[in-house]
């Protein structure tokens, strides 16, 4: 297909698409990633978020199957970005539920946070990394600009961020409160206020239904056969 990139400095006039069904099975070598749970907004579903009607949208695999747009589910991951709320699944990795809180909704396909754009995906890939190194025990150098992962020893309260091959920024500090390293008893912090968790109007919930919809779309359309009771289309 011919086109014109929007890229800076790239002349290319053509581009290649990939069609997968949301079964796909994805693997390492793939070119391209079938992104399962984006679909066209067929059923004229309402945002669990805004409440608009918009197409496409994001299903999330939620046993409610609630339906998200696209803009809102960008607000949403970035939101939670901010807020280093993802959440570290040791089978999937760094990932987000249902926007609702509904329990075994992780997103498994990773890639759908490719939509974020380069910028934020990047802040992802990031955090993530950071996460695992958190998980196995390791620190974060507090020093801004630099957050080096390090893996010092379990009991090792003076850390030092190794400047070895420009990884590390040399930074001493104490592995307890993250200030530069003194031998005296930390300095407790004033704790901040609770993060707050991603609200959703429970009537947006409701209506935000995957499948919900074409059962009332079912009952709305059609009337049970009197012999059969099978459901047929209303007539007038």
């Amino acid at each position: 297909m011919s086109g014109e990139c929007q890229s800076p400095c790239c002349p290319g006039t053509t581009a290649e698409f990939f069609f997968k069904c949301g079964a796909h099975p994805t693997s390492d070598e793939e070119t391209s990633v079938a992104l399962n749970l984006i679909t066209a907004n067929s059923r004229g579903i309402t945002c669990i978020t805004c409440m608009d009607v918009r197409s496409p949208v994001l299903v999330f695999q939620c046993t409610h199957r609630h339906v998200i747009c696209l803009d809102c589910f960008y607000l949403y991951c970035v939101t939670r970005l901010n807020d280093r709320q993802f959440v570290p699944d040791p089978q999937l990795g760094y990932s987000l539920p249902c926007v609702a809180g509904c329990p075994d909704s992780l997103v498994k396909e990773l890639h759908h946070f490719r939509i974020l754009g380069e910028e934020q995906y990047d802040r992802y890939q990031q955090y993530g990394a950071e996460e695992c190194v958190l998980r196995m025990g390791g620190v974060l150098c507090p020093r801004p600009g630099c957050g080096a992962g390090l893996l010092p020893e379990p009991h090792q309260r003076k850390v030092t961020c190794e400047g070895g091959d420009g990884l590390g920024c040399g930074l001493v500090f104490c592995r307890d409160c993250k200030e530069e390293y003194h031998e005296s008893e930390c300095i407790p912090l004033a704790s901040g206020a609770a993060t707050q968790a991603y609200r959703v109007d429970e009537k947006a919930a409701e209506q935000a239904r995957w499948e919900a919809s074409s059962k009332e779309t079912i009952k709305n359309t059609t009337k049970p056969c009197p012999r059969c009771h099978v459901p047929v289309e209303k007539n007038g």
